[in-house]
């Protein structure tokens, strides 16, 4: 480990609080993460708990309201979202294309305070009493029934929305103007063509979630005509405002995790990406269909039923380029000289849970089936299979990939890989049966149900105990790792990226010298097994 590095230049809380390393911000966005993780957790543990029995008998209906709405507060805005790109993604960027830092480094440790501040307003509005209305803050009930602390959630989203703005905008001028000689851009990592997609649609997309919000507040203040019929709103402008932003969200959320995968699977299979223009390009395609397709989730709202023909049509669309990544990542372990660390036990996991999720996502997108499914736990296995089994599973693989990079500590191997068999196996007993709950009719969000679905509820809810268990790990074993892990050399995977090219962890400029990149991506071949790595 280099004697002084980001981590060792200086001790002191001040430097960590005002600093403007961009792997630093990763840092304190990544403490923030696991705060938030384990508080939406918590939530989780206790719906899981109380849907054990048939009977309320463990919260009050009025609490188990609050208790998924925080949950899907919580984990949408402040986790699944930020997590990659502000993490992983704040930390190997610049290293990546070769820069010393992202393009605005004061911008990007304001939107760090931007996103505590949301985030500390949503929890007071958690804390102070809780919000009911799920996480959509559907009207009319966020404008007119509900008492809770609908306004105050809400501006904690709005807030937080302005931090990923400022990061989408960091990491596009970031990738346009600070590559390192010969980075051509099919010479990026597709890591780095995610995150470009990813930041479009989140410079994009989000100030439209912010105008909703907006509009919500104003005809819960002042009683203005917007969504009410009542009074000359239109019933139907919030759900197509709401899910323009919110289903361009989900692909903000695999996206980046999508990224991730490509480099694990070309690292530990020791190959090139196979066909590296088509997964670039599909990363772009999917972020522009994405913005195609919010009234998939309006089947039942009552809107026309030639839109909701045009949507199901952009919904199988949108399958096309997704599925072309997969297809590219088998083809990439086709033949490779497989190696199962736990970054591609998560990578395995992630392409087979992302694929179910996917695939079912083909059903709701059929208008006959959508109806009947509609706001069952068919819905909710689907986007948790995505969201959840994607999503974390891609975001643990890629903090196993680049932790070395991070602490310059390499961690326990075994409890790595048993972690990473765990997660898989819990996470499909927790959902899988909720696919079958869904398809027996059982609607979400309901805390009594019929003696029937006991069953796989306790499947389930016996599921997420194993699931709990196996997301506290990499706590320990990480952690223990970061203080007392065996030195890691600059490269333990011997990977050709810029960011393996430099210490471990990296010096505060990053790299001593500017590199230059003069071969083509991701090239694993003999020529470079053959070549001494700074390892």
């Amino acid at each position: 480990m280099s004697e002084t590095n980001y981590l060792t230049t200086d001790y002191t809380l001040k430097s960590w609080f005002l600093t403007t390393d961009h792997k630093r911000v990763a840092i304190l966005y990544f403490a923030s993460l696991i705060f938030f993780f384990f508080i939406g957790g918590a939530a989780a543990t206790a719906i899981r708990i109380e849907l054990a029995t048939p009977q309320a008998d463990f919260v009050s209906s009025d609490t188990y309201n609050r208790l998924f709405t925080m949950h899907g507060i919580i984990m949408v805005w402040f986790f699944l979202i930020p997590s990659i790109p502000n993490t992983l993604g704040n930390f190997v960027v610049p290293l990546m294309i070769g820069a010393r830092d992202l393009a605005f480094p004061r911008l990007n440790l304001m939107s760090w305070y931007i996103f505590m501040l949301g985030g500390c307003i949503t929890l007071f509005a958690i804390f102070a009493g809780g919000i009911d209305t799920g996480w959509t803050f559907y009207t009319p009930f966020s404008t007119l029934y509900s008492n809770s602390y609908v306004i105050v959630a809400a501006a904690g989203v709005f807030i937080a929305g302005f931090s990923s703005i400022l990061t989408g905008l960091n990491f596009i001028v970031t990738i346009h103007r600070l590559r390192a000689p010969g980075l051509t851009w099919y010479r990026l990592p597709l890591f780095l063509w995610s995150l470009y997609a990813t930041s479009v649609i989140l410079v994009l997309a989000t100030p439209v979630l912010a105008i909703t919000l907006l509009l919500m507040a104003t005809e819960r203040f002042f009683g203005v005509g917007i969504f009410d019929p009542r009074i000359g709103g239109d019933p139907l402008l919030f759900q197509h405002l709401f899910w323009f932003y919110s289903h361009p969200a989900v692909y903000i959320m695999i996206l980046p995790g999508m990224g991730v995968i490509n480099e694990l699977v070309s690292c530990f299979s020791r190959k090139p990406v196979f066909g590296y223009k088509f997964v670039a390009w599909a990363s772009l395609a999917i972020a522009a269909v994405g913005f195609l397709v919010w009234g998939h989730h309006m089947f039942v709202s009552g809107q026309s039923l030639i839109a909701s023909l045009v949507f199901s049509f952009m919904s199988f669309m949108v399958a096309v380029p997704s599925a072309i990544k997969v297809f590219n990542w088998t083809a990439t372990l086709h033949k490779g000289s497989l190696r199962f660390d736990a970054p591609m036990l998560y990578a395995l996991g992630f392409i087979g849970l992302f694929t179910t999720g996917g695939l079912t996502g083909l059903f709701l997108a059929c208008l006959a089936f959508d109806v009947h499914a509609t706001d069952t736990y068919f819905v909710v296995a689907h986007f948790h299979y995505i969201m959840v089994g994607g999503m974390v599973t891609a975001y643990f693989g890629g903090l196993h990939y680049w932790w070395p990079k991070i602490t310059g500590r390499l961690y326990s191997e075994y409890w790595a890989r048993t972690a990473a068999v765990l997660i898989f196996f819990g996470f499909n007993l927790t959902f899988f049966p909720q696919f079958i709950l869904g398809a027996e009719g059982m609607p979400r969000r309901y805390h009594v149900y019929p003696p029937e679905f006991q069953v796989w509820n306790v499947l389930s809810s016996g599921g997420a105990v194993i699931l709990a268990v196996a997301y506290l790990m990499p706590l320990f074993y990480l952690g223990y790792s970061a203080f007392f892990g065996a030195r890691s050399p600059a490269n333990p995977w011997n990977a050709p990226g810029l960011e393996w090219q430099t210490s471990s962890p990296p010096p505060e400029e990053n790299f001593t010298t500017q590199p230059v990149v003069t071969r083509e991506p991701y090239q694993y071949n003999e020529a470079f097994e053959a070549e001494p790595q700074n390892a």
